[in-house]
């Protein structure tokens, strides 16, 4: 990511709200939050030309001014780990994730993660995501499996990112769950929010939460698991997860959630992916069959 500068005008609409959400809401699809509140913390947001604090709240008519610097190098390793990708060119690519492999480092998981493989096998990857996730868009959890989507210049990122924001990426995943889903099809639109009782989780909640809409589709009911197809239309943390455990139908082997003893990790599979190409502007679409564990569930048809 290069040095760059640029102004934000504040309107009518946003008068008297904090700067910090007034910065999210504009540029989510360019940045994420934690870099935003970075670039606040290192005062490289001005107002003025004098540093501003996030509890500013900003006044109909301000000019905002926002200071990119240059991004460091990543101090992440490069890994020589084998990547599954499915389509790549000189803006972007898509690769097929095993479950069991975390996305991007984070405090005491350093090495492993796909941003490992991906610096070894790129020589370049934007750098909105900050340090520790050069080319991360999106994630799905370690226990997942399936596409994800991954920027090489910034330009690929901000498109990519918008259209997350503007919720206009196909995403479909393949679900086993615990007992028989009676209707065929339903909506799950409930919010979701940090659990109380354990900070570590999330929770269908109604107070400090956000909107979360899940809407699935029985594809085959077994003996005693339902195969589903599940759409997002917004993409919370553990949404999926959440949603199943609430209307009493948890994923397969989601300990944290709900099942114990069925399978090492939670049986979900990030399937199809869509979305407008960035540069070329061309609708892309990919697909991924199921991965071998998932695959001997269905074929015993019980658990």
């Amino acid at each position: 990511m290069e040095k760059s500068s640029f102004k934000i005008k504040v309107t009518q609409d946003y008068k008297g709200q904090r700067l910090d959400k007034f910065l999210v809401n504009e540029l989510s699809a360019r940045f994420s939050r934690s870099f935003i509140q970075k670039l606040i913390s290192e005062r490289s947001i001005l107002l003025d030309g004098n540093p501003v604090k996030s509890h500013h709240r900003v006044n109909t008519g301000e000019l905002i001014e926002i200071n990119v610097p240059e991004a460091k190098q990543s101090s992440i390793q490069a890994e020589e780990i084998p990547l599954d990708i499915v389509y790549e060119d000189e803006y972007l690519l898509v690769v097929n994730k095993p479950s069991g492999m975390v996305v991007h480092p984070a405090p005491g998981n350093y090495s492993g993660t796909l941003v490992n493989a991906l610096l070894w096998h790129c020589a370049n990857l934007s750098g909105i995501g900050g340090k520790l996730k050069p080319g991360i868009v999106h994630r799905i959890d370690k226990g997942t499996s399936g596409l994800l989507v991954v920027a090489k210049t910034d330009e690929a990122h901000n498109g990519l990112a918008k259209q997350f924001k503007d919720r206009t990426i196909q995403r479909i995943y393949i679900a086993l769950v615990k007992g028989t889903v009676q209707l065929d099809n339903g909506i799950i639109e409930l919010p979701i929010g940090r659990s109380l009782r354990d900070r570590k989780k999330m929770a269908v909640k109604f107070e400090k939460s956000k909107t979360a809409k899940t809407s699935y589709r029985v594809l085959k009911r077994f003996e005693d698991f339902t195969g589903l197809e599940l759409k997002l239309a917004t993409g919370r943390t553990h949404q999926i997860r959440v949603h199943l455990s609430y209307i009493g139908h948890p994923l397969l082997g989601d300990e944290k959630y709900g099942t114990k003893g069925i399978l090492a990790r939670p049986a979900l599979h990030a399937a199809t992916l869509g979305f407008i190409h960035p540069i070329t502007k061309k609708y892309l679409e990919f697909t991924s069959e199921l991965p071998k564990d998932l695959r001997e569930i269905v074929s015993k048809g019980h658990l």
